[in-house]
């Protein structure tokens, strides 16, 4: 007869009902949320199937059955079919760009009948499972370049789909994946050069134009340049031994740019950023020169590494006149203070900022937002959510989502640190990604920090796709850590 210590622990009894729990009470707070951003003055009814109020408790209800269903299923189901899984939302999400119903601009959602869905919400968990499943297979290296390419396929090639559908803002959430391959072992320089790219992007555009100490050069240009320079040596110094060349060609590049801007100042006015591009190319010949000298990898990928974010500077003016559409150009624009533009592309975050500074600690009180009601803030029930939260809760009601945010974010990480295999653990640290990426972006763009992409916040934006996508993600991670006890006792 077998001891009560040797039995088998049941499903829900593994559950992580802390998780749970935050679920149902960010579900809560959502429809909260909804219902104040809504609500229309004179509405006698929010529970009724006419308004977004009703509609979304329907979405809610939906989604804990849909959550459940998918603990009902055994753990080994989402590890077996990740890939079958993964080519039918491929194929969906193909089968979308050619979509007849274009909803404002976009040709993302499946129109069936009165119900309509956007297939990228629910390929996020399809290409977590895909990636996960890859990455767990045996023999599976991430300093491998092979393999790490197979990953990067797996995760872009629902992305250039996304953007066929021009639905960017939903493709970029994909990026957020590569923070779980930085987890997994990604080298850190890959993750530094897309931060280093972003710097450029950010430094270059918002003071191009503007002259540095009163001579021809441009602050923006000389900034990133210098900042090109400093980030090689840097990547040098971390990853090579022989730290004492790159100090002092570090030094000597640094007195030659200080010297060139005084003598621009004071002596005969030219652009310094020339001198700059002349050390920059310097630098990258030394660079060369010490790789084919002492056969040393690092030196050739910094060198590739400056040569790179040139050729990525020098082409930000390009692919923001001649690539991006003008309504995202303008965004960025707004975003980064170079215009102003409230009654067009800024005015959906300026009303943003009026609504939640109105709530001001403790809030308006629920259905009591006079920016939410009058409707001035668009969007406002989806993408700009948390302006409702702000304005009716105040300071204290916004914290204290974010608050639970936090715990959900902490409580992930837990959840995927305990996994008995990697499957799992990377299946939760792209959940994670995937997570933290929604909440920093939407958040940041209400409150004008980050660029207008049109993503929801988790749990709160109205709608029955990010719903459900959303509950696919966490569900399908509590099932598979449900059963890491059954895997510690086999």
């Amino acid at each position: 007869m077998a001891r009560a210590t040797d039995r088998q622990p049941s499903m829900l009894g593994s559950l992580d009902w802390w998780t749970i729990g935050i679920y149902l009470a960010l579900l809560t707070f959502g429809w909260v949320s909804v219902c104040g951003a809504s609500y229309t003055y004179g509405d006698t009814d929010i529970f009724s199937l006419d308004t977004r109020s009703g509609m979304q408790i329907v979405w809610i209800g939906t989604s804990v059955c849909l959550g459940f269903v998918l603990l009902t299923l055994d753990d080994h189901f989402y590890d077996t079919f990740a890939y079958v899984i993964y080519g039918a939302l491929l194929l969906l999400l193909f089968a979308t760009i050619f979509n007849p119903h274009e909803i404002k601009g976009s040709r993302s959602w499946l129109v069936l009948g009165p119900l309509r869905l956007q297939p990228a919400e629910f390929a996020k968990f399809a290409t977590a499972l895909a990636v996960a499943k890859l990455m767990s297979t045996y023999g599976f290296i991430m300093s491998n370049w092979k393999h790490f390419a197979s990953a990067c396929m797996v995760v872009v090639l629902p992305m250039l789909f996304i953007v066929a559908q021009k639905e960017t803002g939903s493709a970029l959430v994909y990026l957020s994946f590569f923070l779980m391959f930085y987890r997994e072992g990604m080298p850190g320089s890959i993750l530094f050069t897309g931060v280093a790219m972003v710097v450029y992007f950010v430094v270059g555009v918002r003071f191009e134009q503007v002259p540095l100490w009163d001579t021809p050069t441009s602050l923006g240009v000389f900034i990133v340049l210098l900042l090109i320079q400093v980030f090689t040596v840097g990547l040098v110094r971390s990853y090579v031994s022989e730290r004492g060349q790159t100090t002092r060609v570090l030094a000597l590049s640094l007195l030659v740019t200080v010297l060139s801007l005084l003598f621009s100042k004071f002596v005969w006015a030219f652009d310094v950023t020339i001198v700059q591009l002349v050390l920059t190319v310097g630098l990258v010949c030394w660079l060369l020169y010490r790789w084919l000298s002492v056969r040393l990898n690092n030196y050739l990928y910094a060198a590739l590494f400056a040569i790179g974010s040139v050729l990525f500077f020098y082409s930000v003016d390009y692919v923001l006149n001649d690539v991006m559409e003008p309504h995202q150009r303008v965004r960025i624009n707004v975003l980064l203070g170079l215009e102003e533009d409230l009654a067009g592309a800024g005015y959906n975050v300026h009303q943003s900022e009026i609504a939640i500074g109105s709530g001001g600690l403790k809030g308006k009180g629920f259905l009591n937002g006079t920016q939410t009601k009058l409707k001035f803030v668009p969007e406002q029930d989806t993408d700009f959510i948390f302006c409702t939260v702000g304005e009716e809760e105040g300071f204290v009601g916004s914290a204290a989502v974010l608050l639970l945010f936090l715990a959900l974010i902490l409580r992930l990480i837990k959840l995927a640190e305990r996994q008995p295999f990697k499957f799992g653990r990377i299946y939760g640290y792209c959940v994670l990604s995937i997570f933290l990426f929604h909440l920093f972006i939407n958040v940041g763009m209400v409150l004008g920090l980050t660029p207008v992409i049109g993503i929801p916040l988790p749990f709160f934006s109205y709608g029955g796709s990010s719903l459900w996508g959303f509950t696919f993600l966490l569900f399908i991670f509590l099932r598979i850590d449900a059963s890491r006890n059954k895997s510690r006792r086999q």
